[in-house]
């Protein structure tokens, strides 16, 4: 049955207290000779002191043009934010002169990215680059910065920091260039880290340790987390909430308990049964029918339509809203309450 508006789920957060941080309405869309390519429709969530985020979905589905609206490093042009707000601790960031949103990034809000090889500097030693936090936001000495990046080196767990911090990118394993990535992203003492596929390319043994190191260094600071993911398996056991993203639009918000007990969208229900379980060994893995929609022609109707094997004809012409399953639960599809029922 399809849901009237009295349903349809409010943005979380914007009522009651200011949330630590609040991404609200947000579109950002690239203008290319092509055409407007949609990246980011309508996405708002809500991050708390001690609070972590896991932001899952395939590539292309929006989640890293989100961070990197937050954090304020677009190419504008091409990238252009029509509508929306992000606010920090209830002070919009879209509305910051340059200067002041400087102010911001990197000591407030800071960002790990995905590759850490390409995002540290191989020509400058890693103390140089973590010290350079503290030279160029601190007024810092070089001796006394580079104490400071052999003080980082050691709480991110790197064995010998001491003897290590006149070494090069190239010189460390992969594990070892996150943790330094982790290292220049807490250097400030943020109030929000934002991690964008922090394991990405590591062995599930150095994976486990990066998520301990993350969950050791937010519970020591109480910082909101943001964790960017499209493995299933890396935030179950981190995250407090999870917000699925589908085509640039939140398609299911949830507790992290919720969303693997009782997947209320399609594609969060596809996700979830495509993940490889011991009890199913010798038997195919499932997988979502299709491909991911061209950001340029975007379906009418529900985005995932053309994949859904709950597509009923009003999906086709009809946008869902996020209905309101319970509390600041919701679901951005017609048909949730037969998702949750197992009914196809």
């Amino acid at each position: 049955m399809k849901k009237t508006s009295a349903d349809v789920l409010p943005v979380e957060g914007v009522y009651g207290d200011e949330p630590l941080l609040a991404v609200d309405d947000l579109h950002v869309e690239f203008r290319t000779r092509a055409g407007i390519v949609r990246a980011v429709n309508g996405v708002s969530y809500t991050v708390n002191p001690g609070e972590t985020l896991a932001v899952l979905g395939e590539s292309g589905s929006g989640k890293s043009v989100t961070a990197q609206a937050i954090m304020g490093i677009l190419d504008m042009p091409p990238a252009h934010i029509p509508h929306g707000e992000i606010r920090f601790k209830g002070t919009d960031l879209l509305k910051l002169s340059e200067e002041a949103r400087t102010q911001v990034r990197g000591q407030r809000i800071a960002m790990i990215f995905q590759d850490a090889l390409s995002a540290l500097n191989p020509v400058f030693t890693v103390g140089w680059q973590i010290s350079e936090m503290f030279r160029v936001h601190r007024g810092m000495s070089k001796a006394d910065a580079m104490k400071k990046a052999v003080e980082l080196m050691d709480r991110v767990r790197i064995p010998a920091a001491r003897q290590r911090v006149n070494d090069y990118p190239h010189q460390f394993s992969g594990g070892m260039r996150q943790r330094i990535m982790i290292a220049m992203s807490i250097a400030l003492d943020p109030e929000v880290l934002i991690a964008d596929e922090p394991t990405t390319a590591l062995d599930v043994t150095v994976q486990a340790q990066i998520m301990d190191l993350l969950a050791d260094l937010q519970r020591e600071s109480q910082m909101g987390l943001i964790l960017i993911t499209h493995d299933l398996g890396v935030v179950a056991d981190v995250a407090d909430k999870i917000a699925v993203m589908y085509a640039g639009r939140i398609v299911e918000r949830a507790s992290v308990h919720d969303i693997y007990r009782a997947p209320a969208h399609p594609y969060t229900k596809g996700l979830l049964e495509s993940i490889p379980r011991v009890d199913l060994k010798g038997q195919d893995l499932y997988a979502i029918k299709g491909l991911p929609p061209n950001l340029l022609e975007l379906p009418t109707g529900c985005a995932f339509h053309p994949r859904c094997p709950y597509r009923q004809d009003n999906c086709v012409t009809d946008v869902p809203p996020l209905y309101q399953i319970s509390g600041t639960r919701g679901s951005a599809c017609h048909y949730w309450r037969e998702v949750l029922d197992g009914e196809r």
